[in-house]
């Protein structure tokens, strides 16, 4: 069992716990990722551990309520009790002195972002962030990151916070002017938004890195639900990742298998109503 030290909301269905797990604060390196499973028999979810305190024996988890198994996991108050975390699982973020680096979150992924943007700026990187949301109370973490980081630049797709319209637009024009123009991008967000990105990278030869979290179940590669196809070769995020060239991922191929369920999940949703 893992306590639950606090637990709030930061966005719409979105919520920041903190939770005890001194074994995985103490091994948890930026990048990797625990599962959670709430409680027997429930749904294993994979989630970036967003920060860790090996001080105190804590990791940081940032959730958005998407599902049955997210759902209950937020509803978990504080001095509540999770069934597992098991972790950390995955690579660790390959972190270098590249000079200037561009971080790109989309909504939620925004959280995944942030133990990548800290690391490459305590690594003595010149760290430009741009996250975005539908709206402003959508858009996370902007004061934490701009602790760290040179820029925090801030779209939202409704106008109500920073530049109105998608994260692409502002990287966009911070590739076309070399002066500012970064040596690496690391993005992370929804399939078409970091395809995107990679996209807009691809023709200045600027190195990209993106984060996926494809279907998952055991997080050891033994299922085989997070194959991605990078440079033509199978992969698997789960072990192999989840950070990749994004310049090599086949971003086609995992949109597709990203809605593999989701006719099914529907139906269970609809058979449970």
């Amino acid at each position: 069992m893992f306590k639950v030290v606090s637990n709030e909301v930061i966005a719409p269905q979105v919520h920041r716990m903190v939770i005890e797990a001194k074994r995985i604060a103490v091994a948890r390196r930026p990048g990797q990722f625990v599962i959670v499973r709430h409680c027997e028999g429930d749904e294993r979810i994979p989630l970036t551990i967003a920060d860790a305190d090996a001080e105190a024996g804590t990791i940081t988890l940032i959730i958005q309520a998407v599902g049955e198994g997210t759902a209950d996991i937020v509803q978990t108050p504080a001095g509540g009790v999770i069934r597992d975390v098991a972790g950390p699982l995955g690579r660790e973020t390959e972190v270098e002195n590249f000079g200037r680096v561009v971080c790109v979150g989309g909504g939620v992924g925004t959280a995944v972002l942030f133990p990548l943007a800290k690391a490459l700026a305590q690594a003595g990187n010149e760290v430009v962030t741009i996250i975005g949301g539908r709206s402003e109370p959508f858009v996370i973490l902007r004061n934490e990151l701009a602790a760290f980081c040179k820029d925090v630049l801030v779209t939202t797709e409704d106008g109500s916070l920073g530049v109105k319209g998608f994260v692409t637009n502002v990287l966009g024009e911070i590739l076309a002017d070399e002066s500012r123009r970064p040596a690496a991008v690391y993005a992370v967000g929804p399939v078409p938004m970091m395809a995107a990105v990679a996209n807009q990278t691809r023709p200045f030869g600027v190195k990209t890195i993106v984060s996926l979290n494809p279907i998952m179940v055991d997080g050891t590669g033994m299922c085989g639900g997070c194959r991605v196809t990078v440079g033509g070769n199978i992969k698997f995020a789960c072990v192999d990742g989840p950070e990749f060239d994004g310049h090599q991922v086949d971003f086609k191929e995992l949109a597709t298998r990203q809605n593999t369920y989701k006719e099914h999940t529907c139906r269970c949703k609809n058979a449970a109503k």
